[in-house]
Order: structure tokens, then C-alpha cells, then sequence
């Protein structure tokens, strides 16, 4: 081989040679939209990667495990899913009743297995049955229209109220005499407040008029005219003849206006009108069935003491027997009836103390049942209540009847208890 030969083998096997790696550079960042390319396709990833899938993997990962941290907070509060509430409009029924026996004493001690209860002839569920005492809201009105003899008992008689109620209970004044007047808004039964208030309604009651003619007549008097000259300066003249004025007894608006100042009590207390009258009624703007309609659509009761002739058994029984645009005589019955409330007759200002006393413990000791009634919600019809006790020889004081109302109606006080 000559030399010549030998230089283009060497020629050869340096071009075999492959050239040295390229450098390794650092891998950029993808570019995303509107990043502009790199200049080298070296840092393009390679074509056969495939972008990453949104499909879950078919075999869950490993849990990976953290070494525990001193300063880790409690872990996360994990909250089950709201859970929904159907909300339906029911009306309960709230009825508190008085037991008595034969001879008019309270009867104690009842269970509820022992009461039924009606609602236009249909047996009621009992959801609710309690025979704790509830505080009292009671809206007090005094007759100020009395004869002036009664109306001085009951201004004695008004100093013992007080002790009649406790300090949990609360007392409006209202007085009325040819219409109601609001003496205190309600405040607390033992507040000194109340007993000021007391003090100031007392009045001295309507005076009686002077018989000027008639056989009772002070002055001897015949055809119209004075013959005596012993009681008459002018004898032989013309006697007076006045014009008695017309008696006006604003009940059924008193009534009225205590029954709306009740409205304002609270959840839970017992509403109560409580009045110290004769019962005359004459010359009030509200008619008497409207009156015990308000009554009943917002379970309000009226209690009474009767005074003066109405508190007297047959005393004035033809004056009861009402004429044709002539007064009514001793309304108070049919309130206290149509509303489950009790009266009291007194006459003797001993007697209208402990009435008051004896009014309030009636209502302390009263049973109190209640139910979801059957009937449409809010029909605006009067639903007739009867509340029986199965033990015999007992009588069963409650309100007659009650007309529905749209106001937000539950169970209040002691906790229903599982009755049928």
C-alpha cells in the first residue's frame, strides 16, 4: 500500500468520529396561550408525550403519609347535608278549664285519662295537658257608675287587691263611668306603682238623685203643687219638676278596651278581664256579641265581682227583665259564661276582699288541655268546645266555643305529654 492510500483511510476513520454531546439545558416552561415559542425545538417536549387525562384513575393512589406536626390544628368539622323542612300552618288549641263538685269546691288531682274533649261533637287528640299554674295578665276594670253606699265598699275593699296576685303577674287599671279610661298600662301586680294607681280610681260613685214628687217626696205635694207650709216656703205654688238625667253604665266598652290591652301579654301567661261591677250595661257603642266574639278569637276570659243589688239573690228580679230600649241589668253571667271566667257575689265589703283572693286561686288552679284541631285552618266559623271529666258528680267550667285565629299558635308552659 503506498502512502498515499494510507492517507485517505486515516481521512476516513476521523470522519467516523461522532461529534460531542450537546450541552444539557434546563427545560423552559411550556408556553401557554399567547407566550411566544422558544427558538430551539430542544425545549419542546418530545412528540409521543401524551397530554394528561381528566378521567379519575381506575386504581386509587397510594395514601401518602405525613410525618405528625405538634403545631397541626384539630382537623376540619365535616358537616352532613342540609337536611329540608316542610313547614305547615296547624292551629292548637289551647283550652284551660275548672273542676268543682256539688258543693261548688275545687276539685284537685285529676289525670288525664280521666278527660275527654270535644270539638263540634268530635273526639279531640289531647297533645298537651298541664296543671302548673301560669302567670297572670289581667287588665282590672271598676265600675264607677255604682250608688254611692256600694261604691264606698269597694273603695275599702280595693286596699286587699294586691295580695291577691303574685309578683310574677301584671295588672292594667281601667275605670268607667260614662265611657273606659286607662288609669295605669300593665305593671308589676306588687309594684308600688299599682297601689298609687288604686288609690287614685277610687270616686265617689253616682249620688242619688232627690224625689221632688210622688208619695216618697220630701215635701207634701198634691195636684203638682206644695200645701204644706212646714217644708215649703212657697206654698200653694207649682212644685219642681226635674228631669232625673239617664243613667249611663259603658260596659260592654270597658270590657272591650281591657280586652284589647290584653293582647299585649306574652307567650304564656293567662289572659284575664277581671270586673268589679253590678253588671248594668246602657250606652256603649259596642253591641255585647261582638264584644265576646273578640274575646274568644284571642282567649281572653272574664272574671267578676258582683256588688250592689245584683250581688243579692232575688233582690231586684223584675229590674232584671229587660224592656225595649230600657238598660240592661247584670250582663256579667253571659261574658263569664261564653268565656270560661267565674263570678263572685258580694255585698259586704269582707266578702268583696275575699273575692278577690278567691277569684285569683279559681284561676291558678285551673287544668289546662290542648290539641291540634281538625278543622280548616282560619274558616272564620265558630267551633262550639266541650271539656268532660269521667268522674261523677262534677261540674266542668270552660269557654263555650272559640273562633280560630291566624296569629302564630303553639304549646306554651310544661311540656306536652303523650295523652289520647
Amino acid at each position: 500500500m503506498n502512502a498515499q492510500q494510507q492517507t485517505d483511510a486515516q481521512q476516513k476513520q476521523q470522519q467516523a468520529i461522532p461529534d460531542a454531546p450537546a450541552p444539557a439545558l434546563l427545560q423552559g416552561v411550556t408556553p401557554g396561550k399567547g407566550a411566544p415559542a422558544p427558538a430551539s425545538t430542544d425545549l419542546l417536549p418530545p412528540a409521543d408525550q401524551s397530554a394528561p387525562s381528566s378521567a379519575l384513575p381506575a386504581t386509587p393512589a397510594a395514601p401518602k403519609t405525613f410525618a405528625p406536626d405538634d403545631q397541626a390544628g384539630p382537623p376540619p368539622e365535616i358537616t352532613d347535608a342540609k337536611t329540608f323542612t316542610i313547614h305547615k300552618q296547624v292551629d292548637f288549641v289551647e283550652i284551660p278549664f275548672t273542676v268543682k263538685d256539688s258543693k261548688n269546691r275545687l276539685v284537685p288531682g285529676l289525670d288525664w285519662r280521666e278527660v275527654r274533649v270535644y270539638e263540634n261533637n268530635v273526639r279531640q287528640h289531647m297533645s298537651y295537658w298541664t296543671v302548673d299554674p301560669f302567670p297572670l295578665s289581667v287588665a282590672l276594670v271598676i265600675d264607677q257608675s255604682l250608688p254611692f253606699d256600694t261604691m264606698s265598699k269597694v273603695n275599702t275593699a280595693l286596699g286587699a287587691l294586691q295580695g291577691a296576685f303574685t309578683a310574677y303577674d301584671e295588672v292594667a287599671v281601667f275605670t268607667y263611668n260614662n265611657g273606659p279610661k286607662l288609669r295605669t298600662d300593665f305593671t308589676a301586680a306588687q309594684s308600688a306603682r299599682l297601689g298609687a294607681v288604686l288609690e287614685q280610681s277610687k270616686t265617689t260613685g253616682r249620688e242619688a238623685y232627690p224625689i221632688m214628687d210622688g208619695p216618697l217626696a220630701q215635701n207634701t205635694v198634691i195636684n203638682g203643687r206644695n200645701v204644706d207650709p212646714n217644708t215649703s216656703a212657697n206654698r200653694g205654688h207649682q212644685g219642681l219638676t226635674p228631669n232625673a238625667p239617664r243613667e249611663v253604665h259603658t260596659l260592654n266598652d270597658a270590657i272591650l278596651a281591657a280586652a284589647v290591652a290584653t293582647t299585649k301579654a306574652g307567650k304564656g301567661r293567662r289572659r284575664i278581664v277581671y270586673v268589679i261591677s253590678d253588671g248594668k250595661e246602657y250606652g256603649s257603642q259596642a253591641k255585647q256579641k261582638d264584644v265576646i266574639k273578640y274575646l274568644q278569637r284571642n282567649d281572653v276570659a272574664v272574671y267578676g265581682t258582683l256588688v250592689g243589688d245584683s250581688a243579692i239573690p232575688g233582690l231586684g228580679f223584675l229590674d232584671r227583665i229587660h224592656m225595649p230600649f230600657q238598660m240592661r241589668d247584670d250582663i256579667l253571667p253571659v261574658y263569664a259564661g261564653a268565656t270560661g271566667g267565674q263570678l263572685d257575689a258580694e255585698n259586704r265589703t269582707n266578702g268583696i276582699e275575699k273575692s278577690f283572693a278567691k277569684i285569683a286561686e279559681q284561676v291558678r288552679t285551673q287544668y289546662t288541655v290542648g290539641y291540634y284541631t281538625k278543622e280548616p285552618f282560619v274558616d272564620g266559623k265558630y267551633r262550639e268546645v266541650e271539656v268532660k271529666v269521667l268522674r261523677p258528680n262534677l261540674s266542668v267550667i270552660a269557654k263555650r266555643g272559640y273562633y280560630p285565629s291566624a296569629r302564630d299558635s303553639a304549646p306554651t308552659g310544661a311540656l306536652p305529654q303523650t295523652a289520647k
